[in-house]
């Protein structure tokens, strides 16, 4: 009878140690996908993220369906899905392209433009041309004429600009390489500083899909890529890994 009542304990014991056994398990597994989980949100908030091309404004620098990796390093830093951000140490440089918040609907998308003018100089468009404190700018990427916007396009609130333009402090004069069909600085004026989010760095992905795939819903997208899946021919292979300066 005693040998009996032993193994009724041990059996009575068994479940227990499985049971704190599965527990430790899932306790780890939840340690674990937290780190998982803050590492991404470090990386996305501070190092870089990801961006897709809705319009043909950058063209033919940059093509609709193209999808690029951000780099924040140095221009801001913030906390992911949230408008909480902080800017950084770098500034951008003439000619470099920025992705930024828009100074005129900072919650709509972000924009991406090329930097043309910098704080305290002064802008001119004439002759189809851009020029900087009197002297001609140089350019190999644009496409078609740069000219002033038309007459009362700008935002609501936002006067026409005027050239000569001068560039006010801590903000930067942008357009996109597609003058004929950019809504950019020629519109609403310069992008503050503390707008600019970061560069982009390369090209991951490229998808030679209809505009509304990346300006429409997350149906849109998915059937997009689905195309491209199908039918790999619409992946523009030689854009990829394209760096830039």
């Amino acid at each position: 009878m005693k040998a009996d009542r032993v193994k009724v304990g041990i059996k009575k014991e068994a479940p227990s140690g499985a049971h704190a056994s599965l527990g430790a398990r899932v306790k780890s597994e939840i340690i674990a996908w937290f780190w998982v989980i803050l590492v991404f949100l470090l990386i996305n908030g501070t190092l870089g993220q990801a961006r897709v091309i809705p319009s043909g404004s950058m063209e033919n620098t940059l093509l609709v369906g193209d999808h690029l990796i951000m780099s924040r390093i140095g221009y801001d830093a913030g906390v992911p899905f949230t408008d909480w951000h902080v800017p950084l140490w770098r500034n951008p440089h003439r000619q470099q392209i920025i992705i930024f918040k828009p100074p005129y609907a900072p919650t709509q998308s972000d924009l991406i433009k090329r930097v043309i003018g910098l704080p305290g100089e002064d802008i001119d468009l004439h002759d189809g041309a851009v020029w900087i404190n009197g002297k001609k700018l140089q350019e190999n990427y644009t496409t078609g004429l740069t000219e002033p916007a038309p007459a009362g396009q700008s935002p609501a609130g936002y006067e026409d600009i005027r050239f000569p333009y001068r560039v006010p402090e801590n903000c930067y004069f942008a357009m996109g390489d597609n003058r004929e069909n950019s809504y950019d600085s020629r519109f609403w004026g310069c992008v503050p500083r503390s707008y600019i989010l970061g560069t982009p760095v390369t090209i991951y992905m490229s998808v030679d899909a209809p505009d509304d795939a990346w300006s429409g819903g997350m149906g849109e997208r998915f059937l997009a890529y689905g195309e491209a899946l199908l039918h790999p021919s619409r992946v523009r292979w030689k854009r990829l890994f394209e760096v830039f300066p």
